[in-house]
């Protein structure tokens, strides 16, 4: 009986926060609809910007003549989204980090596979900022069961991109994990043609609800905690499955102009696999959930240990991180810190996470685990895991309270700040955070203009 009741219980849960997610993700496409509709509508009663003054043009030119080796302008600031996240050119005019970009006149927003793995995301990256066609790589490709070439670039969107012309990253969620991967390949060499790559490409990361160490949330969605890799046969990542199978399947050009999941390499289209594919991809004996080439395998601890461990945090580049948090402990007890304060799409999630219990016969994820580290949450990443790089080995790092106490910064080091904030706070709708969000912004931004600076010019 007590049995039946759980399972009653378990799958009230699921089918509620299948509806929670699924009417968030007509939300967010109404809205942007509803914006690009209107920007069509008024656009043509905009008055184009004034040209610029031909003194004005006369004098930059006269400038860039005289001094050649003069960087008149500072370097981009490439912001790196999440999971289920988008770039810029997606959804119309929606913003995925609700507008930051208009903070600074140097900023790129790059649209990466929203539930590709964080390989295949760190490749995408590379190719959007350098140019050329993405390259999965050949051992990869082949493991994985998908096209090794993806996306042209016809012209990248920082070209010049190298040792001396680095680049400022931050990177929300998975974003964060993209940008360390990307990094660690940088340093590796391993994008043929381009034998000149070096760590001292990203002169800074910031990590902003980063998923540094993994989740527990991942196996409340529906990975098995005993392996990090393959899924519960009833759960939310099984519905998603299906619903990412059949938008592929289809293949409706304009949709997946709209949005795409990021998995076009996979080549899961109707044309291509025809109904019998359909059948095989539904089964689950091909395209990405059948060779764990995507996020979530990612975002397990066990994936996250895999990840991490051929990871370095290098000694040029600077790193921050803030994590977030809407927990806190009421007799030795954590629970949701603010009802009214968590988006409706984390809110089960903060209290599951407050709960999580490692299965009694699965072993411990790695030696020293405690379940009590990892209660505190922001309703999608425990806050343990988005301060600093601690799993398998834990990286220098050093908490900061106020800003002024870590200048001037020290590159190597992780510099974290923990700040009272759900997932979806910073990003998506910028009403919710109100003036928290320019103030977190502006931080950001002026520590990438001001205090970040490289004291030895790369060798030649």
């Amino acid at each position: 009986m007590g049995r039946l009741f759980f399972g009653f219980l378990s799958l009230t849960e699921l089918l509620l926060s299948s509806a929670v997610h699924l009417l968030f993700g007509f939300y967010i496409f109404s809205s942007a609809v509803a914006s690009d509709l209107s920007q069509s509508f008024y656009g043509g009663f905009r008055l184009p910007p004034p040209p610029t003054s031909p003194n004005e043009a006369a004098k930059e030119e006269d400038l860039k003549g005289k001094m050649p080796g003069l960087e008149l302008s500072p370097p981009p600031i490439v912001l790196v989204h999440g999971i289920f996240g988008f770039g810029k050119g997606r959804l119309g005019g929606l913003s995925y980090f609700a507008g930051a970009e208009k903070k600074d006149d140097r900023i790129l927003v790059p649209d990466l596979g929203s539930l590709t793995s964080v390989h295949d995301r760190a490749r995408e990256l590379f190719y959007y900022l350098k140019g050329g066609q993405v390259d999965y790589g050949e051992e990869h490709s082949r493991i994985c069961g998908h096209r090794r070439f993806g996306k042209i670039y016809e012209q990248g969107n920082y070209p010049e991109w190298d040792d001396h012309h680095p680049l400022h990253f931050v990177g929300h969620s998975a974003g964060a994990q993209v940008v360390r991967v990307l990094q660690q390949m940088l340093s590796d060499k391993a994008f043929i043609g381009f034998e000149n790559t070096s760590e001292d490409w990203v002169l800074s990361l910031t990590s902003l609800s980063g998923a540094l160490n993994g989740t527990t949330r991942a196996y409340y969605d529906g990975m098995q905690p005993a392996d990090g890799k393959s899924m519960k046969t009833i759960s939310l990542l099984q519905l998603c499955r299906l619903g990412v199978i059949f938008y592929d399947w289809l293949d409706i050009t304009w949709l997946k102009n709209y949005y795409n999941f990021g998995f076009d390499h996979f080549e899961m289209g109707w044309r291509k696999t025809g109904l019998l594919g359909l059948i095989d991809l539904l089964l689950g004996n091909t395209g990405p959930f059948a060779s764990e080439d995507w996020i979530l395998p990612d975002l397990t601890l066990q994936g996250s240990m895999i990840l991490n461990a051929n990871l370095r945090s290098f000694p040029s580049t600077y790193y921050f991180s803030y994590a977030t948090r809407r927990t806190r402990k009421i007799m030795g007890i954590t629970v949701p810190s603010n009802l009214f304060l968590i988006h409706p799409l984390l809110f089960v999630r903060v209290l599951q996470m407050c709960k999580w219990r490692h299965p009694k016969d699965v072993p411990p994820p790695y030696k020293g685990y405690r379940d009590e580290d990892w209660e505190d949450n922001d309703g999608a990443l425990n806050t343990v895991s988005m301060t600093h790089p601690r799993l398998p080995v834990e990286h220098p790092s050093r908490l900061v309270v106020d800003d002024s106490q870590c200048h001037p910064l020290q590159p190597g080091i992780w510099y974290y700040k923990i700040i009272e904030a759900d997932h979806l706070f910073f990003i998506v709708n910028r009403e919710r955070a109100g003036v928290q969000f320019d103030l977190l912004y502006d931080s950001i931004f002026e520590r990438c203009r001001k205090h970040v600076l490289r004291t030895t010019t790369p060798p030649l």
